[in-house]
């Protein structure tokens, strides 16, 4: 069981860098518990203020909700407190009742609210169903406004009413003018938290609108940039940060637009590279080709100081 309260859970993650670690694999694509433990540890010593096992990153979409709660729990078991652990939920309403009750169990610190499964719904409908998964768990539930699941500025109004333990939005569209209304709209009620894939690209911009931290995948295997990254966002350091953009992010997406699936493909990717080989993305996902693969090892090489 946390030891955070909604509110507390919520505020350390806004000061700080967010990440989604991997799910390792075997061969067979069963979940690879040792190589895990090893990167859940491994990332704990760097400066990060919240890992989220079991999320997009992490592949939730090719878990059962059984392999779910047990990446959770390793997860707790290793981080063993020196940062809060936040589970993946999802699917349907009834599932991801069930998926944030087992993530409590499991002594999780937080619920990411991923969409549901499939289905376009009116704002009512969306509110009910962040409704009943914050009233399954004690613990505090980020919403995240992506794909079929966007809730507006009023909708969010009424959740927030109702659920206490709402505490988080994670913006994944980039809609300057929804981001707006919802943070003139709730304040410091909630913590922001970006969220758009490589979120690196939008972290000056959204810092301007209330967005404190963001989730950044690139954390997996090149830490040390991530965090000196982050941490010229927060000063305002344009020139950091566009250098950064464009000696590693922007080569990045270029080779993570090339198939969909990329995304999370190439976070596996690169692991590999860097020695912490975490298997393969789970079908329908693709891993990156040999020549790829060859690219993005250059472009890790290239963050490495050169001795003089």
């Amino acid at each position: 069981m946390s030891k955070m309260t909604p509110k507390e859970m919520a505020k350390q993650i806004g000061e700080g860098l967010l990440s989604f670690p991997v799910t390792p694999f075997n061969a067979d694509y069963s979940f690879n518990e040792t190589q895990y433990r090893s990167n859940m540890d491994w990332l704990c010593g760097y400066d990060v203020a919240g890992l989220f096992a079991a999320g997009g990153t992490g592949e939730f979409f090719s878990l059962t909700p059984a392999e779910v709660e047990k990446v959770v729990g390793v997860a707790v078991n290793e981080t063993r407190g020196r940062v809060p652990v936040l589970a993946g939920a999802g699917y349907g309403t009834a599932i991801a009742k069930e998926m944030a009750a087992a993530a409590e169990r499991a002594g999780a610190d937080g619920i990411l609210l991923l969409p549901p499964y499939l289905m376009h719904s009116e704002q009512d409908g969306l509110a009910a169903h962040i409704e009943a998964v914050c009233g399954a768990t004690k613990l505090g539930v980020i919403v995240y406004n992506r794909d079929n699941a966007i809730v507006n500025e009023h909708t969010l109004a009424k959740l927030c009413d109702k659920c206490p333990n709402l505490v988080g939005y994670k913006d994944g569209i980039g809609d300057i003018e929804l981001m707006t209304r919802v943070y003139s709209r709730m304040g410091d009620r909630l913590t922001y938290v970006g969220g758009l894939p490589t979120a690196e690209t939008f972290a000056l911009p959204y810092l301007e609108m209330g967005v404190t931290t963001y989730s950044s995948a690139v954390f997996n295997f090149v830490p040390e940039f991530a965090v000196k990254f982050y941490a010229a966002v927060r000063k305002r350091d344009r020139d950091a940060v566009h250098a950064g953009l464009r000696d590693f992010i922007l080569p990045l997406i270029a080779i993570r637009n090339r198939k969909k699936g990329y995304a999370v493909s190439i976070i596996k990717a690169g692991m590999k590279v860097i020695g912490r080989d975490s298997g393969p993305v789970r079908p329908p996902l693709n891993d990156l080709d040999a020549g790829e693969m060859v690219e993005l090892t250059g472009l890790v090489e290239r963050l490495k100081p050169t001795s003089k």
